[in-house]
């Protein structure tokens, strides 16, 4: 496409690029910005239109992406990072209240649960719980690796059930995720 043809075809599309980049900025002095930055990128990228294309659909595209791309920046740049201490709460009042209970009821129902558990699977799972490796466990208890590893993996099979059978599915997957 030579550039006459080139610039014609942008000048007849400069009324629908102008209402388009309205209709993204719902400001007319952003949309001339807009639609400024989307010509002068289309001319300077004039090489890499391919003639057999649809060149309506090449500016609008650019157009729609350096409203996108300004859009990020715009919000990057109002992200406020702030690395001070947060040691206060705001619009906290003196009667602040805080109430473990469910959790602490929760936590209580768990431990008795790994309370239950045999004990030859139940030791091994709670070192594990505390942060030994499973070569420590096994090296403490003079048992194979893989015996230790299949010891904790049914600890935790036989959790996952008697949570399932004490409070369901929800309880058991929303578990997982947190």
């Amino acid at each position: 496409m030579s550039t006459i043809d080139f610039n014609q075809n942008l000048d007849f599309l400069t009324e629908s690029l102008n209402a388009f980049a309205y209709s993204l900025t719902k400001n007319s002095e952003d949309a001339k910005d807009l639609y400024q930055e989307t010509a002068f990128r289309a001319i300077h990228n004039k090489d890499k239109f391919r003639p057999e294309t649809n060149f309506k659909a090449w500016t609008f595209t650019i157009m729609k992406n350096i409203f996108i791309n300004n859009y990020r920046k715009k919000v990057k740049s109002n992200t406020i990072l702030d690395s001070t201490d947060n040691n206060f709460f705001i619009d906290s009042g003196p009667n602040t209240i805080t109430n473990d209970g469910g959790r602490n009821m929760l936590m209580k129902e768990l431990q008795d649960m790994i309370d239950s558990l045999e004990e030859n699977i139940r030791t091994p799972f709670v070192m594990h719980h505390e942060g030994f490796k499973y070569n420590e466990i096994a090296d403490m208890f003079g048992l194979p690796l893989g015996t230790v590893k299949s010891r904790i993996f049914f600890a935790r099979k036989a959790l996952k059930d008697m949570i399932k059978k004490s409070y369901g599915d929800y309880y058991l997957v929303r578990s997982m995720i947190a």
